[in-house]
């Protein structure tokens, strides 16, 4: 399984991004896939996850309200929506897959995880 996230770039706070999650080798079903985000010197964290099957979904506090994690089912794509964004949200942000369908926030129950796309956000 290969996960590519894609959709980062520069951008002004108060601006939006969306991020992509796209398999290949795999077609998402009985997965949970989340985002996580890590800053340089500082340990990679929750985001955002969602139980494709269920549609169910899941966030940190500091993105609620602002980012929204969604799929679409014909694509085999995980998007995050990132609205209102902050510096502190600058990071590279990582997309990973569960393969249990378990909602979770934990980085060590994920199984593949992708290469990561930045994101910068300029005060």
């Amino acid at each position: 399984v290969q996960l590519q996230a894609s959709g980062g770039g520069l951008v002004q706070a108060g601006d939006s991004l969306r991020l992509s999650c796209a398999a290949s080798g795999r077609t998402f079903s009985n997965d949970a896939i989340g985002w996580f985000r890590q800053t340089r010197g500082k340990e990679r964290e929750f985001v955002a996850a969602i139980i494709w099957s269920y549609d169910h979904t899941l966030y940190a506090e500091a993105v609620k309200g602002r980012f929204t994690i969604s799929r679409d089912g014909a694509k085999n794509i995980v998007y995050l929506q990132m609205n209102n964004l902050r510096f502190e949200d600058t990071a590279v942000y990582y997309c990973a897959v569960e393969d249990w369908n378990h909602l979770t926030r934990e980085e060590g129950d994920y199984d593949y995880w992708g290469q990561g796309t930045l994101v910068t956000v300029s005060s």
